[in-house]
């Protein structure tokens, strides 16, 4: 009890953390939602938006299509409601298997040090080599274009973060007594890692992994945005966006006719991502040790 009031009160103190959890709330009930706010088709994959014509030219918002239709007639408001769930699925997707990766390697490394230590380390550190987005894309040209393709690229770039974090912080905790008096009553490693590391070395880990889904979430929409990630047509908030960009300068004498094919998939990734940025500082506020003491 004392612990949930330190985190509310915490959270009051900061504004910013109360819009940021209240724009990650907002996202989540429209994700779970989705399948009542814009009903898929009866036989049809739910992420594929419902086409209705095959004009290039955008329709505007109508009673029938409340955010318009983009080019090549796909419905907006379907795409971006159901958009929103796929950045859930696929976003929370890449971050747990990475941060589970990230967990095992960083934490062999940091446990037993030495040689394994040097192994792994020296891994990431090629990894880090490279920039994330290019070799993401480099990954994904070589595995092929698709979402398969992406998800499988952002875990191999977006792992290393994590294992490095992890086993920082174990390089921290495992001198501590009550390490030590765990090796001394007999626990084994595995025990001692789950059991007395892990869940000493997890914070920092947490805060990282809500500040990196807006990240991994705006990455994919960009891959999708350059034509390598979702086929035209899927529920992605970059394919979207990639649909508009023919469209961005209007037309003569109008140059925001067509700004809804934009603004609207732009707004909600702008949203969503600045959510989980607002949520994960929220979060460092509550767990930094330094805060707490004060």
């Amino acid at each position: 009890m004392k612990e949930l009031k330190f985190i509310l009160r915490r959270i009051r103190e900061t504004p910013l953390s109360i819009v940021g959890l209240a724009i990650v709330i907002f996202f989540t009930i429209v994700a779970i939602a989705a399948p009542a706010l814009a009903p898929p088709r009866p036989g049809r994959d739910p992420y594929m938006i419902p086409r209705y014509g095959y004009s290039p030219i955008p329709k505007p918002p109508s009673p029938e299509h409340p955010f318009g239709l983009t080019q090549g007639q796909y419905d907006l408001y379907y795409g971006v409601i159901w958009g929103t769930r796929a950045a859930y699925r696929i976003g929370v997707l890449i971050i747990a298997v990475s941060a589970l990766i990230g967990i095992i390697v960083g934490g062999l490394a940091g446990y037993y040090g030495r040689i394994i230590d040097e192994i792994l380390m020296r891994v990431t550190d090629i990894i880090f080599a490279f920039p994330g987005l290019i070799l993401a894309m480099a990954l994904v040209v070589a595995f092929g274009p698709g979402l398969d393709s992406v998800t499988l690229a952002m875990i191999l770039v977006w792992w290393p973060g994590y294992a490095r974090l992890i086993r920082g912080e174990i390089l921290r905790i495992r001198s501590e007594d009550f390490v030590e008096a765990a090796k001394a009553i007999g626990c084994s490693d595995l025990r001692i890692i789950v059991k007395h590391i892990l869940p000493n070395a997890i914070y920092p880990l947490l805060i990282m992994a809500s500040l990196d889904i807006g990240s991994v979430v705006l990455t994919v929409a960009a891959l999708s945005f350059l034509g390598l990630g979702a086929p035209e047509g899927y529920a992605d908030w970059g394919q979207l966006i990639s649909l508009s960009r023919n469209w961005i300068t209007g037309k003569p004498g109008e140059p925001f006719a067509y700004w809804y094919v934009y603004t609207i998939p732009g707004l909600f990734l702008f949203l969503f991502v600045m959510g989980w940025n607002l949520l994960g500082d929220a979060l460092r506020d509550v767990m930094d040790p330094m805060i707490r003491r004060r």
